[in-house]
């Protein structure tokens, strides 16, 4: 094979264009990630907060049915399976017959008497504490 055939036949990149080519992507990735990701922290706020105003739903829809909302020791578990003492109860309230956890895998938070209203519902965040900024920062049912 003569040295003009070897040229022909070979069609693959070089090292060079390989390098080229991830040193653009490596940039891409770095100009896009952050953006991309910071979206991603406000759509679970959002998310959180549809799953909140679903839950307010349920829990008006108990009171109607039962007289009185689901106690702090009944929880929200009272959407899904009949308490005790609720008489009246036509649940369960939720359509996938689970309670669902807040997007960051933790339950919601529900206390009744609430210190905001008649029951508190929230969430807290991203990092799970009270308090706190930007995706950190309590998801509630009384904002």
């Amino acid at each position: 094979m003569g040295r003009d055939e070897r040229k022909r036949g070979s069609r693959g990149f070089t090292l060079l264009e390989l390098l080229v080519v991830m040193v653009i992507l490596g940039l891409l990735a770095a100009l896009v990630g952050p953006r991309i990701f910071g979206k991603v922290g406000k759509a679970k706020i959002k998310a959180a907060k549809a799953q909140i105003s679903l839950l307010e739903a349920a829990l008006d829809e108990f009171r109607l049915d039962v007289g009185r909302y689901p106690s702090t020791e009944e929880g929200l578990k009272a959407l899904i399976e009949k308490p005790a003492d609720g008489e009246n109860w036509d649940g369960p309230y939720l359509k996938k017959k689970l309670v669902p956890k807040d997007p960051w895998g933790r339950p919601y938070k529900y206390k009744c008497p609430g210190d905001h209203g008649e029951y508190d519902l929230y969430s807290y965040g991203r990092d799970g504490q009270p308090g706190g900024e930007g995706e950190d920062k309590d998801i509630t049912s009384w904002e």
